[in-house]
């Protein structure tokens, strides 16, 4: 009797014990089923980044549109001009004498006023070419209209559309005063039969975000006069904070009539090049082919370089001939008359 007590005590006992282990193990199944069920986290997708190709700039949208290059009058008395703020790139250069006009490049962004708009020369022709761009300009040399008249390049001119799509000012007196919109550019574009489609590919070279890029001797400012009149002496100084050029022209700050903002820019080059006068006017011819010497200002520093004419477009490039990187962002470029030559005509300050 007493090991029959025992026994039955015994199996009791270890029906407890297995009943034990089971509710553990059945609450423990039971919690681990509980936090698989959990929804997994998503991570948010990555928005894809573009890099706007004429300032190496990122961008949300690709870059679809094709470049559009207007000629701007630079007379004082046609300052301040509209729509410079927008462009990605200004090249400024000799028309006749020493009056100079720039070439205002858009691609990233397209203002809704433009101008004071004037007339082409052949080497404003064949940087439009070498952009792949739609050209816009009022007025020509007899060089630039046989070009033109030729279909070297797509183009609107204001000769043809004058009072249409390009409009004239009364706050300014002619030459001074002739604007076209953007509205009318595509329209002209449209009206010529001038795809707006971005093909032709102009390769340039940028910095990275982790790239220094601070090479050459520590300049602050920077100054270029053509000729001897103070209507055509610029001067740029560099912001530490920005990390870009502020830019004056005879003495006044550079800003963009539509908005009132001031002009910087990420990057300002000289390239040294062959003039030539061609005619009683003073008009030039300039060599866009045969490469040079040049400057570049970026970062607060001042480099030697050379220039070359790659597919089409003056170029700043190493002795190795790899591009001379650019800081993302705007850049002004000036061509310099080889006589007197940078050395003269460019001046700096540390």
């Amino acid at each position: 009797m007493l090991k029959s007590k025992k026994l039955l005590v015994g199996l009791a006992l270890s029906a407890l014990f297995i009943g034990g282990c089971s509710k553990d193990a059945s609450e423990s199944d039971e919690g681990a089923t509980k936090v698989d069920d959990k929804p997994a986290i998503e991570e948010p997708a990555k928005q894809e980044t573009f890099v706007a190709p004429l300032t190496g700039e990122s961008v949300k949208e690709e870059v679809t549109q094709r470049p559009i290059i207007v000629t701007i009058n630079n007379h004082p008395a046609a300052r301040p001009q509209s729509g410079l703020a927008s462009a990605d790139i200004i090249y400024e250069m000799l028309a006749e004498g020493d009056v100079t006009r720039l070439l205002a490049v858009y691609q990233s962004d397209l203002p809704e006023n433009i101008g004071p708009v004037r007339s082409a020369r052949s080497y404003f022709v064949d940087m439009a070419k070498g952009f792949g761009a739609f050209y816009v300009a009022h007025g020509y040399s007899p060089e630039a209209k046989s070009m033109l008249s030729n279909n070297v390049v797509d183009n609107i001119n204001g000769m043809n559309y004058d009072g249409t799509l390009f409009k004239r000012s009364n706050d300014r007196v002619a030459p001074h005063n002739s604007y076209i919109t953007s509205e009318n550019i595509l329209k002209g574009a449209e009206k010529v039969g001038a795809s707006m489609n971005y093909s032709e590919k102009v390769h340039q070279a940028f910095y990275e975000a982790d790239e220094r890029g601070k090479i050459g001797v520590e300049t602050s400012q920077v100054d270029i006069s053509y000729g001897n009149s103070n209507y055509f002496h610029n001067t740029y100084v560099y912001d530490h904070q920005t990390n870009r050029y502020g830019r004056q022209s005879a003495g006044v700050e550079t800003k963009d009539m539509l908005t009132g903002e001031a002009l910087s820019f990420a990057n300002v080059l000289f390239f040294e090049m062959n003039h030539q006068t061609i005619d009683n006017v003073g008009r030039q011819d300039i060599d866009l082919t045969s490469g040079g010497n040049a400057y570049v200002f970026q970062n607060g520093y001042l480099r030697e370089v050379k220039w070359a004419n790659i597919d089409g477009l003056p170029m700043a490039v190493e002795e190795s001939g790899d591009l001379v990187k650019l800081v993302p962002g705007k850049s002004w470029i000036h061509f310099v008359p080889a006589s007197p030559g940078l050395q003269a005509m460019v001046k700096t300050q540390p």
